[in-house]
């Protein structure tokens, strides 16, 4: 689990806030919205669902989910980060999607929501920093509809030397020396560690088997350092 606990996490997500979409496009050389998209596809969601994007940051994959699910749909973005939600608000002030969009200032281990309330969840690079993961697949399993999906996109904590070698440059080479140069080098440092102590995939189908969910499938992509554990609900609550 992240040596980070919550107030340590959340200030570091309203501190890298101005900063955060810039950098995403440049240490994945664009590449993030491939990802984000596959995440948006496993989830399952379609034209006039209700979506919840957990972790949502500043609302790539939220806006993503809002396109999906149309004019009659309805996406909550939810951040326990307030600059991040300001800025994910921002961004899609004045466009066809905003009124789409409900965001919601909360936390993950316990969603603001009633019992069986979404036809699908996504989360992206927020599992890695929850205290709790088990109780986090929890909640999910608790808001999510039986029968229905989330899909959730993080770093891959890979025991593949050549994987881990990569992974372990791409941090050191290119993201830390990004993140220094727009003045936040401290608060991406910690990405390498938080990685470290991650499940590794098979162990978090294990996790969200053991919370309830009743498949549990880790896809890798990104050359093996991303992954994506998507998860469905019981049929029956």
């Amino acid at each position: 689990m992240p040596t980070q606990n919550a107030q340590e996490v959340q200030g570091i997500f309203n501190q890298i806030a101005p900063v955060y979409d810039q950098l995403n496009d440049r240490l994945s050389f664009g590449q993030h919205w491939i990802w984000k998209k596959m995440t948006v596809n496993w989830s399952g969601a379609t034209m006039g669902d209700r979506a919840l994007d957990i972790c949502c940051g500043s609302g790539d994959i939220t806006q993503l989910l809002a396109k999906t699910v149309g004019a009659y749909g309805q996406v909550t973005g939810l951040d326990f980060s307030a600059d991040q939600l300001d800025n994910a608000q921002t961004r899609v002030a004045g466009t066809a999607i905003e009124d789409r969009i409900q965001w919601v200032e909360g936390d993950a281990l316990h969603l603001p929501f009633e019992d069986n309330q979404f036809d699908a969840i996504t989360m992206g690079y927020g599992l890695r920093n929850v205290v709790d993961i088990p109780q986090a697949f929890a909640e999910m399993k608790r808001v999510l509809k039986p029968g229905k999906k989330a899909a959730i996109l993080d770093f891959c904590h890979s025991d593949f030397p050549p994987v881990q070698a990569a992974q372990q440059f791409y941090l050191r080479n290119i993201v830390v020396p990004a993140a220094r140069n727009l003045g936040c080098e401290s608060e991406y440092a910690y990405i390498e560690d938080s990685i470290a102590q991650f499940p590794m995939g098979a162990e978090q189908v294990q996790l969200a088997k053991d919370s309830g969910f009743e498949d549990a499938t880790y896809y890798l992509t990104a050359l093996g350092m991303m992954g994506v554990l998507v998860l469905r609900s019981p049929h029956h609550s």
